[in-house]
């Protein structure tokens, strides 16, 4: 049986050219398409695949950590979450993305084997598998 551990909610007034904010009330973000009058005139806005890179990244990264729990190897990461959103033929609009995921204190074999099955756990891997083609650069200090 699945358990709900929290819901959030945001909501966007403007699409790409708006503004976004938690029920909560603890995120705001104004939102912007780079090169575009508001990007210009609001530089600190960000953009839909920003916030999915980060949501990506942080979702990745603790993914991984937790399969090293499980499998007991200790070592520290970090997750960077390149996303491109791309235009195909006829504006069929699509995402791809490139998850560069660093470790040190562990093996480089050990860690391509906890990458690879953090992208089995990550919630984020699992609702875009299929959809969207990523792409890892691995790399162990």
């Amino acid at each position: 049986m699945t358990k709900t551990l929290f819901t959030t909610s945001v909501t966007v007034d403007g699409g790409r050219e708006g503004t976004a904010i938690s029920a909560d009330g603890n995120f705001t973000v104004d939102i912007a398409m780079p090169g575009t009058p508001r990007a210009k005139q609001m530089p600190e806005a960000s953009n839909p695949e920003q916030l999915f890179a980060a949501g990506y990244a942080a979702c990745f990264d603790s993914a991984l950590q937790s399969v090293g729990k499980i499998e007991r190897v200790s070592f520290d990461s970090k997750v960077t979450a390149s996303v491109s959103l791309l235009m195909g033929e006829m504006h069929q609009y699509s995402l791809a993305v490139t998850l560069a995921v660093k470790g040190s204190g562990v093996d480089k074999e050990t860690f391509e084997t906890l990458v690879h099955k953090a992208h089995q756990m990550c919630p984020y891997s699992k609702a875009i598998n299929g959809n969207v083609d990523v792409a890892f650069e691995i790399e162990v200090d």
